[in-house]
């Protein structure tokens, strides 16, 4: 009986490394890559993977490969699979640094976490690190048309910390810890003051100010009409 067992194993084994090697020799880099762009352009992403993810490991050395690299990342970008296109497109970034896609890869890094920004009640881990790479991009290739598509992420990326900071500020307001409260609305002013709320963040510095007696107001604030009465509705 055991025999049998063990015949049938090695016949399994067989039959299936057959079919394997057979599979291999059936497809070439350029079928897989076709059929790979395929299955990409008609949005089945999770196919497109698989295409490409042979190319890659049968041909690893094709001039397609590369392109492989890129598609694998780009599906799972696709299918918001945003980790997964973070760690592709950064493996791509360590293997091909001065490929001419890098711009646009580290544009996509950015945008994957781009993409999950939550709300400013929420954390801000993915705004700070898109702003991070979209920053770098920018540095790195000021001139590229895909920094200038970052332009408007990186406000955006701006106004979601700064509301975070004036979300945060405004609950230690209400709670009546004015000390946190006016450093959260200083850094609003600080590090964020071109996306729309410094008026607003003034406003409540000049009120965290009039409930501490020890701290001293801002000249800047009472030079640029500070109110200290309170903000458009928001008490």
């Amino acid at each position: 009986m055991k025999k049998i067992i063990i015949v049938c194993l090695l016949l399994s084994l067989s039959g299936w490394g057959c079919a394997w090697f057979e599979s291999k020799t059936e497809k070439s880099s350029d079928q897989l890559t076709s059929l790979g762009m395929e299955a990409f352009s008609e949005g089945d992403y999770r196919e497109a993977i698989e295409h490409f993810q042979k190319l890659k490991d049968w041909y690893p050395f094709s001039k397609f490969a590369i392109l492989a690299e890129l598609k694998i990342a780009d599906s799972h970008y696709y299918l918001k699979e945003y980790e997964d296109a973070i760690f592709a497109y950064e493996e791509f970034e360590n293997l091909h640094p001065r490929n001419d896609a890098m711009p646009y890869v580290i544009y996509q890094i950015g945008l994957c976490n781009f993409e999950r920004i939550d709300t400013v009640d929420r954390d801000q881990t993915t705004a700070r690190k898109a702003l991070e790479s979209f920053q770098r991009l920018k540095k790195s290739y000021p001139n590229d048309p895909y920094t200038q598509k970052a332009e408007a992420n990186i406000f955006k990326c701006n106004s979601s910390m700064a509301g975070h900071e004036f979300y945060v500020g405004l609950f230690y307001f209400k709670s009546k810890h004015y000390k946190a409260a006016l450093s959260r609305f200083k850094t609003v002013l600080t590090e964020y003051p071109d996306v729309g709320i410094h008026k607003e963040a003034m406003e409540y510095i000049a009120r965290c100010e009039a409930k501490l007696p020890d701290t001293p107001a801002d000249p800047a604030l009472t030079m640029q009409g500070g109110n200290k009465e309170g903000m458009n509705g928001i008490q």
